[in-house]
């Protein structure tokens, strides 16, 4: 059945500032309508599509006889070589068809058994049309491994594990959360030893502290098989393949399924915007031409990233993406994704050297990249038609309208859109002003700066801001004092006690007026020291900088204890109440003298006092609601590293009368650098 077209009222409805760019949305959504029907026509729709993985790469029949199938048009010859052949570059050549598409049946030995073993070296040996040989990891393969003591460049293995040792998924997917707190997490960094950390320690060690701190969502990176370790994850060389740095592809499931019994979600932060240029162990040149997975030329160059760039408008393409993010979902059980750089995929000029201003002629003009656009219009689509409760994030810096509506309403379809401008404004205010220059009418308006109706994830700090070259938000408040002044048994220092204090107020406001839902990398949450450096030749390839010091929070008598009490306290708080998933909030109070912010979501009140010095007693606040109110959050409660000046068995009770435009006011006791929640009794 053909795809409906768009209705352009559907569109105004929206947004009525569309109007001058309805033809280009109407095209775009056209273009994807097209890829749509014909996916439909001739492989029956999304289900098979995105399937390829049962197809492309290695398949195991019910009679173990191993099918292998390869896409690689400009290729004269192709075989079949590894440790089962002796690396023979003869003996086991494969058949091309008319697409380009290379095959060979391995039939089992005598005894039953697949005719190669699991485990071993396998590679793709093919002969150009001009004699030249080369060799190639398959592009489809879900198991390679390197040895960094022969050689950087990976090896594909064949896996194929005996059912005895294949993991079972006991546990079925959480329901789809709400009030979205996610926990951005890297496995390998995950380890407070000088070393790679492992998936099976992830599980054991990390899972329990996510789930005790209140998130309800973990955000994966650097899964995607990566050549190069200080990449962050970025470079992937092998799209079907999750990194053997942290061990086996069983021990991620068994992470992911122990994530689910524990009511997690776990979502893959997922690079679909670029490839790794490896030619040895990536997709690039993978038959001898520039083209095949990417555009040809600058096109298919990604100048900033040292690149390739992918060829959206390539029907096999869109099969390869399409059916990668199928796989993640059904072999390994993920909920959903984060797109990684889909600024890049949207435009021509990928935003290198581009600020965007938020007009929309900087979305819809000549700059807007229509086959990337549909991409992820046929990735967001497929995957939530697939997988209803499916959750996608953008990684996107321009502010694309309708990024995050359904693609049938002329949207990209993704769920929710990453609030980039947070964390920059947060370190911009740390580097450049004094306490008493900050601007509570901007934090306001950046916190707020989001598209009605659509979904946006707030963050003080993500990995970004931790990368060497930057410092976290603890190191850029405490600085060298977290070295010698965070021991409980030393006198609170001014620097430490207005650390600990912005820390949590950052965050807090960041997390209640900032979003749809909050996001925290690994390890922030207890103000993680210094800042995050892989191995690499600039450093010793030293690990000192790519570990997470769990010793640090853990020790009873430091005081990182007090932010990661206080970020416990703040998630339960936001599960119990739900302001991630109400409406956004009424602010009623912006007074820069004061330096005091009021506003209201979820039916609390929150008050937050970022003077340097100032405190204020019987503050007159505004509130809706009329009634009794009490404190739910403080944030100079003792165990947070605060003073404890707030008394929270105070009753507030509201006086009918009109206040900075509420129809009643309270009022409260907030000391310099303080913030408080209060609820309805």
């Amino acid at each position: 059945m053909p795809t409906k077209p768009l209705d352009p009222q559907v569109v105004l409805k929206i947004d009525g500032y569309l109007k001058p760019h309805i033809p280009a949305i109407i095209q775009r959504y056209n273009s994807y309508r097209r890829w749509k029907d014909l996916i439909e026509l001739h492989e029956g729709g999304y289900d098979k599509f995105t399937k390829g993985y049962e197809r492309y790469g290695f398949n195991v029949g019910p009679n173990n006889e191993i099918v292998y199938k390869e896409w690689a048009p400009y290729a004269e010859e192709a075989y079949l070589i590894g440790e089962f052949n002796q690396w023979s570059r003869t003996s086991h050549p494969m058949q091309k068809n008319e697409f380009g598409v290379w095959e060979i049946t391995i039939p089992p030995f005598p005894s039953g058994a697949p005719g190669i073993p699991h485990d071993t070296k396998i590679k793709l040996s093919m002969v150009l049309p001009s004699g030249e040989r080369i060799e190639r990891l398959p592009a489809w393969i879900k198991r390679v491994t390197q040895d960094l003591t022969v050689s950087p460049v990976y090896d594909a293995r064949f896996w194929n594990p005996p059912a005895s040792e294949t993991y079972k998924f006991k546990y079925p997917r959480p329901p789809k959360p709400d009030n979205l707190r996610i926990y951005e997490a890297h496995v390998g960094i995950a380890t407070a030893e000088p070393r790679v950390g492992q998936y099976k320690e992830f599980t054991k060690n990390v899972l329990p502290r996510i789930k005790d701190l209140g998130y309800n969502a973990i955000q994966l990176m650097a899964v995607m098989e990566h050549a190069y370790y200080a990449s962050f994850g970025y470079q992937v060389t092998s799209f079907f393949a999750a990194s053997s740095r942290y061990g086996e592809p069983e021990d991620l499931k068994e992470l992911i399924d122990t994530a689910h019994q524990l009511g997690i979600t776990v979502l893959l932060d997922i690079v679909h915007s670029h490839a790794c240029k490896n030619v040895l162990d990536g997709l690039n040149e993978f038959d001898g031409t520039d083209h095949l997975y990417f555009h040809e030329g600058g096109k298919g160059r990604h100048d900033l990233w040292d690149s390739r760039l992918f060829n959206y408008g390539s029907y096999e393409v869109l099969r390869f993406l399409l059916s990668n993010l199928r796989y993640w979902m059904e072999e390994f059980q993920f909920d959903g994704f984060r797109f990684d750089g889909v600024t890049s995929v949207m435009y021509k000029h990928h935003g290198i050297g581009t600020g965007f201003s938020g007009g929309y002629h900087e979305y819809f003009g000549d700059n807007a990249d229509e086959e990337g656009i549909v991409y992820l219009m046929l990735a967001n689509d497929a995957m939530h038609a697939l997988y209803p409760n499916t959750i996608t994030i953008a990684e996107d810096v321009s502010g694309m309208a309708l990024l995050c509506k359904p693609v049938p309403e002329g949207g990209v379809g993704f769920d929710y859109r990453l609030s980039m401008a947070i964390p920059d404004m947060w370190i911009k205010l740390l580097k450049h002003k004094q306490d008493d220059e900050w601007d509570i009418g901007n934090i306001v308006f950046t916190l707020t700066n989001r598209r009605d109706g659509e979904k946006s994830i707030a963050y003080a700090e993500s990995h970004d801001q931790a990368l060497v070259g930057d410092k976290t938000l603890a190191f850029w408040l405490m600085d060298k004092e977290m070295y010698t002044n965070m021991s409980t048994q030393t006198p609170m220092t001014p620097v430490i006690a207005r650390g600990l204090s912005l820390h949590k107020m950052i965050r807090l406001v960041t997390h209640a007026l900032g979003g749809e839902g909050y996001l925290n990398f690994i390890g922030n949450e207890f103000g993680h020291p210094e800042w995050l450096d892989f191995p690499r030749d600039g450093n010793n390839n030293s690990f000192h900088y790519a570990r997470r010091q769990w010793n640090v929070v853990d020790d009873d008598l430091l005081r990182y204890k007090f932010l990661n009490n206080f970020d416990r306290a703040m998630n339960h708080t936001a599960a119990k109440y739900g302001w991630l998933d109400s409406p956004q909030a009424y602010v009623s109070l912006k007074n820069e003298k004061d330096k005091v912010l009021v506003f209201e979501r979820a039916g609390l009140l929150f008050v937050f006092n970022f003077h340097p010095t100032n405190s204020y007693t019987d503050y007159r606040v505004g509130v809706e609601v009329d009634g009794d109110y009490q404190i739910v959050l403080s944030s100079d409660e003792k165990d947070y590293g605060g003073f404890a000046n707030i008394d929270v068995k105070t009753t507030f009770s509201t006086t009918p009368l009109e206040w900075n435009g509420r129809k009643n006011f309270t009022q409260v006791y907030i000391p310099s650098r303080t913030c408080i929640v209060l609820a309805k009794v």
